[in-house]
């Protein structure tokens, strides 16, 4: 794990150095917090629709439940420390205070995807998976994250919103 985690770093840090990619990655790591994200996804796309009112209101619960396994069970379980403390100097972002692995953005990106693409479908899907992986990404980028644990994340995520999306579908229908 160790040598995709250097492998990974290495291969990122070009980015950190243009202004461009840290303001992208700052602000996709910022957006990803709390899953900011997702929660302004749902409820805009339910302007004007009771239906997908109670998408997004199934969305952000399912994000709270999510949140609280990834960040109170899982990452208990495994204790990794993060590559840094608060990341890279070069981002302004909040200091987690949870441990590493897997990575929260990751996972609650991937659940939101699963989520989402059960509401709309492709091709809209292609843009939430491409804010997912963009979200990822940037926790690498800013370093509060190694490669493995965004793995480990898209992974979590996957799984839960394989179980997730059945069980929205039977209450909201």
């Amino acid at each position: 794990m160790n040598r995709i985690d250097v492998w990974g770093d290495a291969l990122l840090e070009p980015l950190r150095q243009r202004k461009f990619f840290v303001a992208c990655f700052g602000i996709a790591s910022t957006v990803g917090d709390f899953s900011i994200v997702w929660h302004i996804i749902g409820f805009t796309r339910a302007v004007g629709s009771t239906e997908r009112l109670w998408q997004a209101v199934a969305l952000s619960v399912a994000l709270g439940v999510e949140s609280l396994i990834v960040n109170q069970g899982i990452k208990r379980v495994f204790r990794r420390e993060r590559p840094t403390t608060s990341g890279d100097h070069r981002f302004d972002i909040r200091t987690p205070r949870t441990s590493s692995f897997p990575s929260g953005h990751a996972s609650s990106a991937t659940f939101a995807v699963f989520i989402l693409i059960s509401y709309t479908g492709f091709p809209l899907g292609m843009l939430w998976i491409a804010i997912a992986l963009l979200i990822a990404l940037s926790r690498v980028v800013v370093r509060i994250h190694h490669a493995t644990d965004i793995l480990g994340g898209i992974v979590t995520g996957a799984i839960l919103g394989s179980i997730a999306v059945p069980v929205i579908s039977s209450i909201i229908g």
